[in-house]
Order: structure tokens, then C-alpha cells, then sequence
């Protein structure tokens, strides 16, 4: 993959289907019907960001009469395991569209059953009262080791995909999980930025955001066990992922992640996060449950 941004863009350009004609899994006579490929993953599956963002996309399209709202929350169910090699199929059902706000159901299908089901919540853009919080002290990003000086050189196709096939670049502020297990701790910082220019639509920028905060939504889970990502017998699978943007935002300029694990228990575990501007500003919050299941301490 000679621009793995460029294909994920074209990933995310939807082909427009028109009305579901006859109901099937996941979808109602009349819904607004969407298709999509899917971009390469090593371990198989679908990835699940990738799956949140195409279906924001789909329903976004829906929303031609209110064209100006942008996403200012959602919620999604991971369902079942995506299957690489047949495309997906997003239905849009027009749940409310009111004076300020509207709102969609998404679900992603495939051979017939839903592989996630997806409530998003749009916007008019508004004045309001304003908060946001300080962002926490983190060495700039080019102070921090990225995924390619740290995998680099290493033969391997998860090294390989963590360090020149993704589309965003990631630099752990305090070591990253690729390699050995991290010191504990319940807090993660972690640089974010697209491994190229994004063109200048605050739609796309939206659903970018949505689409990369996927790879380090349950780390902080991983950091607070001392597990790396090679542990043997290590399993984990995002179960939910709820977000809420507050504020326009730009993922071809370096982001924030402060991140913390504020729940592990019966073989799940959750993550949060804020997301930092480079000017300090609060653009979005998120929050994700996952399957995490460790191997015995001796299997280490």
C-alpha cells in the first residue's frame, strides 16, 4: 500500500445504493442503503474504527436537507467480527430531524446479519457557553519515539502495519505497547496525527477522528495490567465506543490523546479519552468497553 491515506479516504466515499426495497437483517423497507469496501488488516478482520466511520458516513449522507449539522455524538455496538473479504452494507434509518438536531440508526450488515448496530445525533452549528478544561503538560511530539523508530526494521506484519501501512502516525509519550510490557499505570498520553494532508471538509476531519481513535481506545486497560500487545493468549475485542465531538477539528495536525482506564472487571475493561488541539483546545471525548481477556500471570 504505496498511500495507505489515500485508500482509506476512498474507503470511506460510500457507494450509494438508494432504498432498500425488501427488509433483511438490519435494515426496514425504506431505509437509505450505502456499500463499502474495507482496508487490509493483518489480523483478518475488520477493523472496528474503520466500521464506525462508514457508518457515520452513511449517515451523514442522509442528511441533504440539513446538510450544515455536524456530528456531535454517537453510539455504537460492535456486533460480530467483520469479514474482510465481501463488502458491507450500511442501512440508514431517518430516526428525527427537528429544528436544531437530527438524528440517524446505522447498521452495518453482512452475509444478512448486522455486524454493528449505531445511533449518531447531528447538529445545527450554535452559540453557547463555553468550557473546555486544560490540557495536560506532554513533550512535543517530535520528542517522541514513533511507531516506525521503534518498529523499524522488524519483519513482521502487524510491525509492518503498525509503522508504515496505517494511515495515522502514533507516538506514545511514555513508551508504546508494540514490543514488552509497559510500566503500570491507568493514564496514557499519546500523539495522533494523518499521514498526510486531509482536504478541508470538517465532515471528513470528524469522521477521521472517529476512524483512528480505535487503535488506542483500550490501552490504557492494557497499560494498567503491564500487558503488552505480543502477550501470548492475550485476546481483546471492542464490545461498544461512544464519542462525543465538542469542537471542530483538524487530524492532518498533531492531537492529544489523555487517556485512562477507569474500569477492568469480568473479562472487560473501559477506556476513556479527551482529545487536545495543538492549541490546547477540548475537541472530543470518547469512551469504549472491550472484551480484554489476560493470560495467567506464569503465561506471561
Amino acid at each position: 500500500m504505496t498511500d495507505p491515506l489515500a485508500h482509506l479516504l476512498r474507503v470511506l466515499d460510500l457507494e450509494a445504493l438508494g432504498a432498500v426495497e425488501q427488509a433483511s437483517a438490519g435494515a426496514l423497507v425504506g431505509d437509505d442503503l450505502f456499500r463499502g469496501e474495507s482496508v487490509h488488516q493483518p489480523n483478518g478482520r475488520v477493523y472496528g474504527g474503520q466500521v464506525l466511520a462508514q457508518a457515520l458516513v452513511a449517515a451523514q449522507r442522509t442528511l441533504a436537507d440539513h446538510a450544515s449539522r455536524a456530528p456531535h455524538s454517537l453510539h455504537g455496538y460492535f456486533l460480530r467480527p467483520g469479514d474482510l473479504s465481501v463488502p458491507i452494507d450500511f442501512t440508514v434509518e431517518r430516526l428525527r430531524d427537528g429544528g436544531s438536531f437530527s438524528a440517524r440508526r446505522t447498521h452495518a450488515v453482512q452475509h444478512g446479519r448486522p455486524i454493528l448496530s449505531m445511533i449518531t445525533s447531528f447538529q445545527e452549528l450554535q452559540g453557547g457557553a463555553e468550557l473546555a478544561g486544560e490540557a495536560p503538560a506532554a513533550p512535543a511530539p517530535e520528542d517522541v519515539p514513533s511507531a516506525a523508530d521503534v518498529l523499524g526494521g522488524i519483519d513482521h506484519p502487524y510491525a509492518r502495519h503498525w509503522s508504515d501501512d496505517s494511515a495515522f502516525e502514533l507516538r506514545h509519550v511514555d513508551g508504546s505497547l508494540y514490543l514488552r510490557p509497559p510500566a503500570p499505570s491507568e493514564r496514557q498520553l499519546v500523539w495522533l496525527r494523518a499521514r498526510g494532508p486531509v482536504p478541508d471538509d470538517p465532515f471528513l476531519h470528524r469522521a477521521l477522528l472517529l476512524y483512528a481513535c480505535d487503535q488506542v481506545m483500550l490501552e490504557p486497560v492494557l497499560r494498567a495490567e503491564g500487558v503488552a500487545w505480543p502477550t501470548p493468549g492475550l485476546s481483546v475485542a471492542s464490545l461498544d465506543h461512544a464519542m462525543w465531538w465538542h469542537r471542530d477539528v483538524r487530524v492532518d495536525e498533531w492531537l492529544l490523546f489523555e487517556q485512562t482506564a477507569v474500569s477492568a472487571q469480568g473479562g472487560r475493561g473501559l477506556g476513556a479519552a479527551r482529545v487536545w488541539s495543538p492549541d490546547g483546545r477540548l475537541v472530543a471525548s470518547m469512551g469504549q468497553e472491550g472484551m480484554i481477556r489476560v493470560p495467567a500471570a506464569d503465561a506471561r
